[in-house]
């Protein structure tokens, strides 16, 4: 049996790595510009905050437009385990009361990407005529 929305997998699935791609360009971008402006990054140390700018900003609009996407998502990936473990583990176990789950959710979203490629798509499928 063909679970519900499978036909439209492949679809579905790339839709979810540019959103995750979109999302995480933005605290790149953030941390690098100071656009938009928030909160976060505060406190940290200028090679932290530029190198995880790079990988988040890079990395972000690679995954988005799907280009190289296997090597950019595992970067990111690795950005955002080694985040947490930095950031957010030694305050408490869990991420509800360390305030790391968006890490873990980046982190497990783009192990997944990396994975599972760039998909329908993306300039990689273009580009290298990869059919999945």
């Amino acid at each position: 049996m063909k679970p519900f929305l499978g036909k439209f997998e492949p679809y579905l699935y790339s839709l979810f790595r540019i959103v995750v791609g979109f999302l995480f360009l933005w605290h790149g971008s953030e941390k690098l510009f100071g656009f938009p402006p928030m909160s976060g990054g505060g406190g940290m140390p200028p090679f932290l905050l530029y190198t995880s700018g790079i990988i988040e900003l890079v990395g972000g609009v690679l995954v988005t437009v799907g280009l190289f996407t296997p090597v950019a998502a595992f970067l990111a990936s690795g950005e955002m385990a080694f985040a947490y473990w930095m950031a957010h583990g030694p305050h408490a176990l869990l991420p509800i009361m360390n305030h790391g789950e968006l890490a873990v959710l980046f982190c497990f979203a783009f192990l997944f990407i990396a994975a599972e490629g760039s998909g329908l798509w993306s300039l990689d499928s273009l580009i290298f005529r990869v059919k999945k």
